[in-house]
């Protein structure tokens, strides 16, 4: 019985959201952590997200205004995309990053991954450039929101038993992770992507710092956690 009453205790819950982006259709898997005092949804998904959001949430009897705070891994558009509207809907949401992503979060400074796109569409083949063209488009609409707290590496917070912020940088300098100590689930980020099961670097090809990313991914996988909640790919369970 004591078991059984420890585990109703919070929830964590993966979520799945899938939206179009040209003829792709993309599929991110944010994370809600649910207890007696928090609701704190892990990355927001992509600009127009918030009505799926909605439903995700409603299947579990939660509204976006019920929300109490969004932690968001790192600044790119798929994770930060939703982040103002959700502010809007929620204004009581406390939005929370590391601090050296906030300035991108913010606007204060200019997104890394626009500058990135902005330099590859200059050597982009004729036959990409419409392409590069409708991501930068895009990465521009991406709109800039506050944020209320800075979290840092080793931060213990009390979120559904306990919650690790783990330093993870590499594909964006100050990515974070989440490690949910006594569930022993490491909420990746893009530190970890899946790929027919298997983890592996989140997009390579546009991860600012290669070598930093190889090592925060072993650095999480080397923690033996019994599970690892991958926003993009899903749920890897090593054992």
């Amino acid at each position: 019985m004591a078991k059984k009453i420890r585990k109703m205790r919070y929830k964590i819950l993966p979520l799945t959201i899938t939206m179009p982006f040209g003829d792709t259709q993309n599929t991110i898997h944010p994370t809600l952590l649910w207890d007696q005092q928090n609701i704190i949804l892990v990355d927001g998904g992509f600009i127009g997200s918030c009505p799926m959001l909605d439903k995700e949430l409603l299947l579990h009897g939660i509204s976006l205004q019920q929300l109490t705070g969004l932690v968001l891994t790192h600044h790119d558009h798929d994770h930060i995309g939703a982040a103002a509207a959700l502010k809007r809907v929620n204004p009581k949401l406390q939005i929370y990053s590391s601090a050296e992503e906030a300035p991108f979060i913010s606007a204060q400074e200019k997104p890394l991954r626009l500058c990135q796109a902005e330099e590859m569409q200059m050597t982009l083949p004729p036959d990409q450039q419409a392409f590069g063209k409708a991501f930068c488009e895009m990465l521009r609409r991406v709109e800039p929101v506050h944020v209320d707290r800075m979290l840092h590496d080793g931060e213990y917070l009390n979120w559904c038993g306990g919650c690790q912020v783990i330093a993870t940088p590499g594909h964006t300098p100050g990515h974070i992770s989440l490690f949910m100590e006594e569930a022993s689930i490491v909420i990746t980020g893009d530190a970890i992507a899946l790929e027919n099961g298997l983890p592996v670097i989140a997009n390579p090809q546009f991860t600012l710092d290669i070598e930093q990313a190889a090592e925060s991914m072993e650095k999480l996988l080397a923690m033996k956690a019994k599970t690892y909640y991958c926003y993009h790919g899903g749920i890897y369970s090593p054992t």
